[in-house]
This record gives structure tokens, C-alpha cells and sequence, in this order.
């Protein structure tokens, strides 16, 4: 179960900067550092509902549209698919899905941007799905349950904290990757920190590190790779 951005497409830094320039618009100064440190990994529900409760007002009923519309302009200019993440993709003989916080349009239109939407459709889950994002597990269930897997045997890949926790609360193995132009020094102990049963930050480790963390006991079973 692969998280979308920020591990198959290196856009954290472009949502948070689309993300905190239309809040310091709308009322509320942020940066795109603080929008990270905050809400990588979370739904825009939550995080509207988290800065309304804040600002005792409500932001309005077209902010989500105008977020999507700034990401979706710097996608075009300036987004790039994770490095190394296709090949590493062909490696990888098992069955594979997406589980990202962002809406559908949201994850077809980055995916599509590097090719990556064929390797994953139909298989593409988003909290919009679910009645509650990560870090609960609702997501990482929802996506267990369609791709007809038993969620011990599942592996996630995440970048997140909150998609860490939110794998770990449905009973899988993750995978913590801090290879993100997101990710400063540190984070990858961070991602430890949170429960990650190994971090790396070059795609190009990860079957071989997905299949050693298949063997260790009490880990998940049958991942190959070729």
C-alpha cells in the first residue's frame, strides 16, 4: 500500500506551498513549513476544520477549489515523480494499491502527470472514502478490504507521521521513506521514532528491504520482488 505524494511523487513541498499561500489570503498567516510540520499526511477536512476552530470563522465554501487549483498549476510546471520509483515498481510482483489522503482528482492528476495512474487503476483509494483520514486507520483498512488482503500481510510506504500512525493502528507493517525534497535532516529518525519498522530514502532499496522485513518474525509473509 502505497502512499501518493510525498512517496510516489515528490509534491509535498508544492501542496504546502499552494496550501499556505491560500490561507495567509484567506486570514491566516502560515508558511509552507508550518503547513508541513502540521498537516503532512492529513486530509483537508481535518485540516480546515482544525484552522476554522481556530479562527472562530469559516473559511470559504470554495477554499478546498481554490487550493487544488494553485496545486494543480505548479503540477504542471514543476511536478516530478519520485526518483527511481518506476523501475522500482517493476520490480514488484505483488499486488499493489494507492492509499492517499487527497481527493481522487487530486491523486489521478499527479499520478497521470508521471505516469504512474495505469500501474495502480483501479486500485487508487482516497480518504474522501473513509469517514476518517489518517492517522486513524479507517484508509488503510478500506483499501485492505478491496485489495482482498488480510491486513497483517499488508506493507505500507509512507512519509508521514500521520500515515504511520494511522498503518500501524490497522495492524500492517510500514515502511518509512525520507527520500522527499520534503524531508530534512532527521526525519527519517522521526519516521522511526513514530513506529516505522525501517526507514530508507532511495526507492531503489525498497524491494530488498521490503522483502528482509517480510522475513523477520512476526512480519508480514510471501513478498517477492524481482
Amino acid at each position: 500500500i502505497f502512499d501518493c505524494d510525498g512517496v510516489l511523487v515528490d509534491s509535498e513541498v508544492i501542496s504546502c506551498r499552494a496550501h499556505a499561500e491560500t490561507l495567509t489570503r484567506h486570514g491566516y498567516p502560515i508558511t509552507e513549513e508550518q503547513v508541513l510540520e502540521r498537516f503532512l499526511g492529513r486530509s483537508m477536512r481535518h485540516s480546515i476544520l482544525e484552522i476554522e476552530s481556530e479562527l472562530g470563522r469559516r473559511l470559504p465554501d470554495d477554499f478546498n477549489s481554490q487550493v487544488y487549483s494553485e496545486i494543480f498549476r505548479l503540477f504542471a510546471i514543476s511536478l516530478q515523480a519520485t526518483p527511481h520509483i518506476a523501475e522500482t515498481l517493476a520490480r514488484i510482483t505483488e499486488p499493489v494499491c494507492v492509499a492517499s489522503s487527497g481527493p481522487p482528482e487530486k491523486i489521478s492528476n499527479s499520478l497521470s502527470h508521471v505516469g504512474l495512474y495505469q500501474r495502480f487503476a483501479p486500485h487508487i483509494f482516497s480518504a474522501v472514502q473513509v469517514s476518517r483520514g489518517k492517522p486513524a486507520p479507517d484508509l488503510f483498512l478500506f483499501a485492505a478490504e478491496r485489495m482482498q488482503a488480510e491486513p497483517a500481510r499488508c506493507l505500507v510506504i509512507e512519509d508521514s507521521l500521520a500515515g504511520i500512525e494511522g498503518a500501524i493502528a490497522a495492524g500492517m507493517t510500514v515502511l518509512g521513506f525520507h527520500g522527499g525534497s520534503h524531508c530534512g535532516p532527521g526525519y527519517g529518525d522521526r519516521l522511526l521514532a513514530a513506529g516505522a519498522t525501517a526507514i530508507f530514502d532511495d526507492m531503489r532499496q525498497l524491494p530488498d528491504l521490503a522483502r528482509k522485513t517480510a522475513q523477520k518474525p512476526g512480519r508480514i509473509a510471501g513478498f517477492s520482488a524481482g
